[in-house]
């Protein structure tokens, strides 16, 4: 499989999300990539949540940019990732890399580089996901107004 060589998002709108909780319709999961900066997806109480990104095609992600609300942002983010040539039966998470946000209200960017020399990114991902197993809201609430994700697109 090829993948370009420049960098570019990977969130259109044939990628389908998927996440753990909502704390009602008005901050639903399609505001995390809408690209309006009044518009939230917000969580119920409780840990771990997650927001997971499912891909119709192979990519191989480069960065990602997040931007919470100060107060209810995830403070510690596992990334995880599905390949594709796995069997449908052990489709299992694998890690990725993990994430530390700070505690702000502005756009906080990380490269997304395996931390774990047994995973390759080579034949790309189809799904990714982002568990947070921290929150720096003492009812484990996150708010994200906004994900922009780059990398590679299968050609």
């Amino acid at each position: 499989m090829a993948f370009s060589s420049l960098s570019s998002s990977l969130l259109s709108p044939e990628v389908t999300i998927k996440v753990s909780s909502t704390l009602d319709k008005s901050v639903g999961k399609k505001s995390l990539i809408d690209n309006n900066p009044e518009t939230c997806w917000t969580s119920q109480q409780g840990l771990p949540q997650y927001i997971q990104l499912n891909f119709p095609a192979p990519v191989i992600p480069e960065t990602i940019s997040i931007t919470f609300q100060g107060g209810f942002v995830g403070r510690r983010c596992v990334v995880q990732v599905r390949q594709p040539g796995d069997d449908t039966a052990s489709k299992e998470w694998k890690p990725l890399t993990i994430l530390y946000p700070e505690d702000v209200n502005r756009r906080q960017s990380f490269d997304l580089h395996p931390q774990d020399e047994f995973i390759s990114l080579e034949k790309g991902v189809e799904s990714m996901k982002l568990t947070f197993v921290e929150s720096s809201d003492f009812f484990g609430r996150i708010t994200v107004y906004d994900v922009k994700l780059d990398g590679l697109v299968s050609i």
